[in-house]
């Protein structure tokens, strides 16, 4: 089954985000999938984010419960696909010996909204959910060949 890790820099916003987001959606596109999110840099105690929790409660999802974590040795070693926010954390992950293949930019590149008020943090949530319906056609896609090859293989 295939693993997918959301990545950003503190675990606080984008990729909690993304992670709920994804779990949503991938349901809706029949995506069938095992995802996590982490931290690349600094992991704070205090939670995710209360903008973070705003914005995606005015679209049904509740990440109040995340707590936010940096990403581990076990991480690297069943991650199939990095999803991260910056070409910053694609890099960070390839200078440790993650191939350029399994990094995916979601939607080229989603700024980061910590500090910011509630609209920068919409404006984010957007960005999000429209690069994670993109990711989903790209998964479903991909499941769908795998589908077929295993069909081929087996006759």
């Amino acid at each position: 089954m295939l693993h997918i890790l959301f990545i950003c820099t503190g675990n606080t916003c984008r990729s909690p985000m993304a992670k709920a987001i994804f779990e949503k959606k991938s349901e809706e596109y029949g995506i069938n999938c095992i995802f996590s999110s982490a931290a690349l840099g600094f992991c704070s105690d205090s939670g995710v984010s209360v903008n973070a929790v705003k914005v995606c409660n005015e679209i049904n999802i509740d990440i109040s419960r995340h707590k936010p974590r940096n990403i581990r040795e076990h991480d690297i070693e069943v991650t199939d696909i990095y999803v991260v926010m910056t070409q910053n954390h694609a890099q960070t992950l390839m200078t440790v010996g993650v191939p350029k293949e399994k990094i995916y930019i979601l939607g080229g590149g989603i700024p980061d909204p910590y500090g910011s008020d509630l609209v920068t943090y919409r404006r984010c949530r957007k960005a999000i959910e429209n690069a994670i319906d993109e990711l989903c056609k790209i998964l479903l896609v991909r499941q769908c060949e795998e589908y077929n090859d295993k069909i081929d293989a087996e006759g």
